[in-house]
Order: C-alpha cells, then sequence, then structure tokens
C-alpha cells in the first residue's frame, strides 16, 4: 500500500525559482523534499503557537480575570509601545 499521494501545485516564479535552486544546490534531492521539509516547518510553527497559547497565554489572561486592576487602556499600551520605539530609534542612531 501506497504512502504518498502525488499532488499538482501552483507556485509563484519567485517560489518555484527558490524550491529548484534549493535542489540544484544539492540542498534537497528533490522539490518534494523541499515542500516536505518546509511543511514540516509550518506544522511546528503552528503547534508552537497553540501550546503557547495554552499554556502562557490562557494563564495570563486567567490572571488578568482573577485581578483586573493589572490591566492597562489600550492608551496606555501605545504610549509604552511608542516610548519603546522612540528608545529603539535613539539607540539606533
Amino acid at each position: 500500500m501506497r504512502t504518498t499521494r502525488q499532488l499538482s501545485v501552483t507556485l509563484p516564479h519567485t517560489m518555484a525559482d527558490a524550491l529548484k535552486e534549493r535542489v540544484s544546490s544539492g540542498a534537497y534531492a528533490s522539490e518534494s523534499e523541499v515542500v516536505r521539509d518546509g511543511l514540516r516547518a509550518l506544522f511546528a510553527q503552528e503547534e508552537a503557537v497553540e501550546t503557547w497559547l495554552r499554556t502562557e497565554a490562557a494563564a495570563a489572561y486567567d490572571e488578568l480575570r482573577a485581578d483586573p486592576s493589572q490591566a492597562i487602556t489600550g492608551e496606555q499600551m501605545r504610549a509604552e509601545l511608542a516610548q519603546r520605539h522612540a528608545k529603539r530609534v535613539e539607540g539606533d542612531a
């Protein structure tokens, strides 16, 4: 019994060229390997985000629900981000 399925995929020229370059450079043996590796990376990233949401984000949400005094307004957040951005730009100058 076959464990793979053949698909037809349409890619933009830049992606198709990048895929072929990875094969011609020897980094991958076939275009299918490039696609499989990319999908594995996508699945791992999605799982990492799901894990983060279930653990850290959910815990932070629960903590905020338990003590709403920890919350800040949208305006406070914008001011904090603007201040951090200004410091970063200042440091790059």
